[in-house]
């Protein structure tokens, strides 16, 4: 599958920050146009000594997730851990996975941040820009936001929300913050911790809502990215 070149990957903490500003712009939050038939999933991880990065992306077929396709790739580690700039360090990889597809997936889940992110461009969200395709982010834990703890029925969820991003020259108080929905709060399974959705690109939150419950079929994890994880853990052994 072919993917965009967007920017260079060779950059300091200051162009990256600044890329991720540009990028944040151009996520397109827009209804899904048709309903996904295949699904990609993608999860990455570090080999036992951390020197390289291992990415997996396994691609389903809906609505019984048959098993399309797998790709892997690894590279080593070349952008330090910085909280908030984690895509610069782990986005190469999950890139040059996806480039090894021979099919091209509707959508993608990613086990990461979408636009719940400060910079408003998450794992996701990056990724979802190289493959310019519609692109959820479900991560495991909050990064950012504030959340009320939805019902612990399978379905239930609740909005995630943080502090509007204000111009830079913009004067406001905390009295008058604004918040903006930036995910939401999903509860896959009845009586299991949720899992945080966001959009990544080109879809909606109810899409990437709808997308998340329909693929967590049995575990807390929607299928795509719990078959990932399971795959890119097994590689993570061998290295």
């Amino acid at each position: 599958m072919q993917t965009k070149d967007l920017h260079s990957w060779n950059l300091s903490y200051s162009q990256a920050r600044d890329c991720q500003k540009n990028l944040a712009s151009k996520v397109q939050l827009v209804p899904l146009k048709k309903q996904p038939k295949l699904i990609a999933g993608i999860d990455c991880a570090f080999s036992k000594d951390g020197e390289k990065i291992i990415a997996a992306v396994v691609v389903l077929k809906l609505p019984n997730f048959a098993l399309v396709e797998t790709t892997t790739a690894w590279r080593k580690v070349t952008f330090p851990y910085i909280p908030g700039l984690l895509s610069f360090r782990e986005a190469p990889v999950c890139i040059a996975a996806v480039e090894k597809l021979k099919t091209k997936p509707d959508l993608f889940i990613i086990d990461g941040q979408g636009i719940a992110h400060p910079c408003r461009l998450g794992m996701a969200a990056h990724l979802g820009l190289f493959f310019d395709k519609p692109t959820i982010g479900c991560a495991k834990s909050r990064l950012i936001g504030r959340f009320e703890e939805p019902p612990l029925e399978k379905g239930a969820y609740t909005l995630l929300k943080d502090k509007k991003r204000m111009k830079p020259d913009t004067q406001y108080t905390i009295r008058n913050t604004q918040y903006e929905t930036i995910g939401a709060v999903v509860r896959t399974r009845t009586n299991v911790k949720p899992v945080f959705v966001s959009v990544g690109n080109k879809c909606l939150l109810k899409d990437a809502i709808k997308i998340t419950l329909a693929c967590a079929v049995k575990y807390r994890l929607p299928e795509p990215t719990r078959l990932a994880h399971q795959f890119v853990s097994k590689l993570k052994l061998k290295t």
